[in-house]
């Protein structure tokens, strides 16, 4: 950066410049493979309450070691 005189800021979007226009032609694009998992055990209407349910006896567990 001193060298050409840059400040961190130009520097940072020259680069960002820079990453974003080179070609992807010929670059092998990551897969994210997928899977079926069934229909769900617990209704999703009612996740949040049973992740908080969840969470609380975690912490109860917890809180009952450290006595």
């Amino acid at each position: 950066m001193q060298e050409r005189n840059l400040s961190f800021k130009d520097a940072v979007n020259i680069a960002i410049i820079q990453g974003s226009s080179v070609p992807r032609d010929g670059i092998k694009r990551p897969v994210t493979r997928t899977a079926r998992m069934g229909r769900p055990l617990v209704s999703l209407e009612k996740a949040l309450q049973l992740s908080g349910e969840l969470e609380d006896e975690a912490i109860l567990d917890k809180m009952k070691l450290n006595k």
